[in-house]
């Protein structure tokens, strides 16, 4: 999940769904699935619809088929799953390292370091790239 907004709202959405994931695990002895994830965000986000977090979320896996699923909200819960565009690992890891690398260089506040993880089905890898210090 990547979240842009009001910081201290992400970072208690990300707690609310942290607990919510766990007690999914010790009732059904495995990891929720991504659409049921999205869902999950979904209710988190229209449970408060008067004081709402403040965060603009997308949500990206496999679903039950292996295939990449990305969802995309607003602040009140409203999501829909977006058209997945295929590219290969190398074009896709190519394509985030362009963006954070023009990104760094246009935005002062983009930091020294990226790490990249990619999900595929033999696990999850982290790269790293180092940008533009200045």
């Amino acid at each position: 999940m990547a979240s842009s907004g009001f910081q201290a709202d992400v970072k208690a959405l990300q707690k609310v769904l942290s607990a919510r994931h766990l007690t999914y695990q010790h009732q059904h002895n495995k990891q929720m699935s991504c659409p049921a994830m999205a869902q999950l965000l979904s209710n988190t986000l229209y449970y408060k619809p008067f004081f709402p977090y403040y965060s603009f979320n997308v949500l990206g896996g496999l679903d039950s088929e292996g295939k990449g699923c990305v969802f995309t909200y607003d602040v009140v819960g409203s999501y829909e799953r977006d058209a997945v565009t295929p590219l290969s690992e190398s074009e896709a890891v190519d394509l985030v390292k362009t963006v954070f690398a023009s990104a760094s260089e246009r935005d002062i506040y983009t930091g020294d370091r990226v790490e990249i993880m990619i999900l595929n089905a033999s696990g999850i890898h982290r790269e790293f790239m180092e940008l533009r210090k200045d």
